[in-house]
């Protein structure tokens, strides 16, 4: 797994997620708190709007056709494909 940032739309702020934790941990390490309840992808709480980027999707809980919309990313487990950034409406 490769680092990448994610940019959040909102406050501009950038956050660097290193390889070895997921988008949430790192949110919350930063100051930023996200719902979330199960952190195994299988809830949907953290679920997240993608602004721009595409989501390696690691979740049980969306659809295929959801995946593949890449509209949404679940923030406990999904990350960026191949350490590129990605944007979220946060």
């Amino acid at each position: 797994m490769a680092a990448f940032n994610v940019v959040l739309r909102r406050s501009g702020w950038i956050v660097r997620v290193p390889q070895d934790q997921s988008v949430l941990e790192t949110l919350d390490d930063a100051g930023i708190r996200v719902d979330s309840m199960c952190h195994n992808g299988l809830c949907g709480t953290c679920q997240t709007r993608v602004v721009s980027g595409h989501v390696d999707h690691r979740d049980s809980f969306l659809t295929d056709e959801e995946r593949a919309g890449n509209q949404f990313m679940m923030l406990c487990v999904s990350r960026a494909v191949n350490g590129a950034d990605i944007e979220l409406d946060l």
